[in-house]
């Protein structure tokens, strides 16, 4: 059953558990890992209706796609401990552009990154560092929706702009679309999953792991 702006109004109540049980997504065309390894460039470029969340430059010989979800433990780690060392010596330096792609494993997560849409074009990158790093705070939570109303009133969402945002039928679909097209196309199962030049890495990575891949590709450029 596919998430819905009305359902996900009314289980606002429910616990993280009960969140996860409600499916975002119709069932999936099975993707070979063989074709999973090497997607097309062209395809794999698509981005969604919503468009695309990046950050670096546009010609950088490095693009990293990571498909995530705002509930994933895995990729807050990535987030917290990684991102910001990838970013210093990496993105801002003009070797790597990263793009985020939302592939939320529950309601709770699509109303996560719903939220960090509404912020505003130039608060994207921001309020998804904010939910990862709070996450234990909101995600794990007893009242999850609660604890995320509560996070984001601190960057200036109101009880109404926070239910507008969640109501969002157009907003929504947009990243159920980039979800299920991940995992239709690309074979995308779980997160954090990586497309590194292409390539597919799953899991989450430490940066010196990422280094080790990173380092030769750059060099080659």
């Amino acid at each position: 059953m596919t998430l819905t702006r009305r359902r996900l109004l009314e289980t606002a109540a429910l616990t993280a558990a009960g969140f996860a049980c409600l499916s975002l997504a119709p069932r999936f065309g099975f993707v070979s890992e063989a074709q999973a390894q090497a997607p097309s460039a062209e395809e794999l470029a698509v981005a969604g209706p919503l468009g695309e969340k990046a950050e670096g430059k546009e010609d950088a010989p490095v693009t990293i796609i990571e498909y995530a979800s705002t509930t994933c433990g895995h990729c807050a780690k990535f987030a917290v401990d990684t991102f910001p060392k990838l970013k210093a010596e990496y993105i801002d330096a003009g070797k790597v552009r990263f793009i985020l792609r939302e592939f939320p494993l529950d309601p709770l997560s699509a109303a996560g990154f719903m939220i960090a849409r509404c912020a505003g074009e130039d608060k994207y990158f921001s309020v998804v560092e904010l939910l990862f790093k709070e996450q234990r705070q909101w995600a794990y939570a007893d009242k999850p929706v609660e604890g995320l109303q509560a996070l984001v009133k601190q960057i200036g969402f109101t009880q109404q702009s926070f239910e507008e945002c969640l109501t969002n039928q157009e907003l929504l679909d947009g990243v159920n679309w980039v979800r299920q097209r991940g995992a239709e196309k690309f074979g995308v199962n779980s997160t954090p999953t990586f497309f590194i030049n292409g390539k597919i890495q799953r899991g989450a990575m430490s940066f010196e792991d990422l280094k080790k891949i990173l380092d030769p590709l750059v060099g080659k450029a």
